[in-house]
């Protein structure tokens, strides 16, 4: 197996360089930032949400301060693209920092009423001598804010089916949908209000390869940074880390599984001669599988024949443009069509979000002995 990159060459690469200045922070999230500090002064908890995939990228650092001094639960919301096994390496690391943390999926109600009675326990405390309790959500753009706020109205609708109908917070698959702070009562005796905020960053990421984490997530729109850029990183992760290679064991076994599949099929017995049922439609699920399949392939047969070092930047800069143009066979863009990388990027992207080519979570996990970000 080739030697995996050292740290430190992915900040290095050219995919990060040029490209113009970029913009992470809209006009609208400098105003929005105001009024969500404002409104952590008189919250009672933060349920801070973050990406399970980049569960340190994902922080909001100029919030941080302000909310290490608060009762606060960090919930990792998407948990289902995230490597599980990784996942509980840093939930050790933020109980290890005496850091609240949770990884749940917003769309589960299960999990989201697991979260909900740890922030019931944290607050009480303050429930047996307060007759209005706030609760804030806050996070940076996509990471799931609106869908959390939604599943908390179902649950809360539910256990007080007196009170009456709460509008839903708006859901986009954009970041920035939400850009006003709206209060949503979720409980009677004590009162228990839940804020939802715009998702903010911070002015300036001066760490480029944070920012690329955080458009490779969705939280940065892909036209600030650029499809093709945010494609070439993910690329240089997936070499860096090996996991090609992984892929490579899984496509051999599943040949060697078709082989012999198909070796028993020369074996006939009378069940073969009667009429069978019409199966049922699965050519959209084939067609996914198969998609993958060919894609996981147009990465790791270049990686496989790669000849250069890991560790030197021309070489893996080599290495991702081979991949690029195996991609665009596997994905069957035609090599004349104008946009062509643009449509390649998007595609691959699409299937990375979607936690098509497998969980991963970009962050490394830090020492134990480092203070929780």
């Amino acid at each position: 197996m080739k030697k995996i990159v050292k740290k430190g060459l992915l900040a290095e690469m050219g995919f990060t360089k040029g490209g113009g200045t970029i913009n992470w922070f809209p006009g609208h999230m400098a105003a929005a930032t105001r009024a969500i500090r404002d409104r952590l002064k008189v919250s009672d908890l933060v349920i801070e949400v973050r990406d399970a995939r980049i569960p340190l990228s994902s922080a909001n650092e100029d919030l941080q301060p302000m909310l290490a001094g608060k009762r606060r639960v960090i919930a990792l919301n998407k948990k289902d693209l995230a490597n599980p096994n990784i996942m509980q390496k840093w939930i050790h690391y933020f109980d290890s920092c005496k850091q609240d943390c949770l990884s749940i999926n917003a769309h589960s109600k299960g999990s989201v009423k697991k979260l909900l009675a740890l922030v019931e326990f944290k607050l009480k405390e303050l429930i047996s001598r307060e007759p209005t309790l706030l609760v804030m959500v806050v996070g940076v753009p996509n990471v799931g804010k609106s869908a959390l706020i939604n599943s908390i109205h179902q649950i809360a609708s539910s256990r007080f089916p007196v009170q009456r109908k709460m509008k839903h917070a708006t859901v986009g698959p954009l970041p920035g949908v939400t850009r006003d702070i709206a209060g949503f009562k979720i409980a009677h005796k004590p009162s228990i209000y839940v804020l939802d905020t715009p998702g903010v960053l911070v002015p300036s990421i001066p760490d480029i390869e944070t920012g690329l984490k955080l458009a490779l997530a969705g939280s940065v729109k892909d036209s600030v940074v650029g499809e093709e850029r945010i494609a070439q990183y993910l690329l240089a992760v997936l070499n860096t880390r090996g996991t090609p290679f992984h892929w490579k064991h899984l496509y051999d076994r599943r040949m060697e599984g078709l082989l012999a599949e198909s070796d028993e099929k020369h074996l006939y017995n009378l069940k073969d001669l009667l009429p069978k049922r019409k199966p049922l439609d699965r050519s959209g699920v084939r067609y996914i599988e198969d998609l993958v399949t060919e894609v996981q392939r147009a990465l790791f047969v270049p990686l496989t024949d790669f000849n250069g070092s890991l560790e030197n930047e021309t070489d893996l800069e080599i290495l991702i443009e081979q991949q690029f143009e195996a991609l665009q066979k596997a994905l069957k863009i035609p090599h004349k069509a104008s946009e062509a990388r643009t449509m390649v990027s998007k595609k691959f992207l699409t299937l990375f979000r979607t936690g098509r080519l497998g969980p991963f979570i970009l962050d490394d996990v830090p020492d134990v002995s480092d203070s929780v970000s």
